[in-house]
């Protein structure tokens, strides 16, 4: 990655930097297993489009950071089995011992490895597909183009979704839309973006993801009370002259 993973703490959060002050991830230490950064809670927002039958069962990471969502996950849906892909092993390190990163087994795996590589080759779909990769410049690379978004679509299971995190600081970010578009055959869409300049893309593949809006926020005031992870203001905004999501 060019540049070592460095840590540094501010009014009870710990940040996770790459030679720089764009943060990479963050935990707030007196509650690890809460999403602290808007971004990340954004990537959640799947659980809100699919629900019942344990969903998911199986969630491919690729890109570590500082481990917020392996935490939630790990917590929140302990039926889950997830795979993380990492490309840097000083990265794993450093959430193995200064993020609270669980213990690897039956529900968490980490393999060292390049994320598009790894998709590649994988024999297995997935429920739920996590991007969040990045080098120290914040430059995505290959995870932002047509042919990783298709190889992600292909490995999505029969009620899969893919949440993937694109900056809009130096470009906007309809292009990155386009791209999941045409991979997706247009089943997907973007959420607001939020003050970091971080916007959530999602794609669905299988079944047709179709939620009322009411529906929508009673599902994100349920998620609330059950993990403590608020998504109404996002679902607020993103609904706002909307009467169904539909995917």
């Amino acid at each position: 990655m060019g540049n070592a993973p460095v840590v540094s703490e501010e009014d009870g959060v710990r940040y996770l930097h790459f030679g720089s002050r764009w943060i990479q991830g963050a935990m707030r230490i007196a509650r690890p297993y809460a999403l602290e950064l808007e971004y990340t809670r954004d990537m959640m927002f799947p659980l809100l489009m699919r629900t019942g039958g344990g969903w998911p069962r199986t969630v491919l990471s690729i890109g570590l950071g500082a481990g917020s969502i392996a935490r939630f996950l790990h917590r929140q849906r302990p039926r889950a089995a997830h795979t993380i892909v990492e490309i840097d092993p000083d990265v794993i390190a450093c959430a193995r011992h200064h993020f609270k990163l669980p213990p690897e087994g039956p529900r968490l795996r980490v393999t060292i490895d390049d994320g598009s590589d790894y998709l590649q080759a994988a024999d297995r779909d997935f429920d739920l597909i996590l991007v969040d990769g990045y080098d120290a410049k914040g430059r995505t690379g290959v995870l932002d183009t047509l042919t990783f978004y298709c190889n992600a679509q292909a490995h999505l299971s029969e009620r899969g979704v893919l949440a993937a995190n694109v900056l809009t600081r130096s470009h906007g970010y309809r292009s990155s839309v386009e791209r999941l578009e045409a991979a997706s055959a247009g089943r997907a869409m973007a959420l607001p973006a939020c003050e970091s300049g971080n916007v959530i893309l999602l794609a669905a593949a299988g079944d047709p993801v179709d939620v009322e809006i009411d529906d929508l926020l009673r599902r994100a005031r349920r998620l609330r009370k059950d993990t403590g992870l608020d998504l109404v203001p996002t679902a607020t905004k993103w609904s706002k002259g909307r009467a169904r999501l539909r995917l």
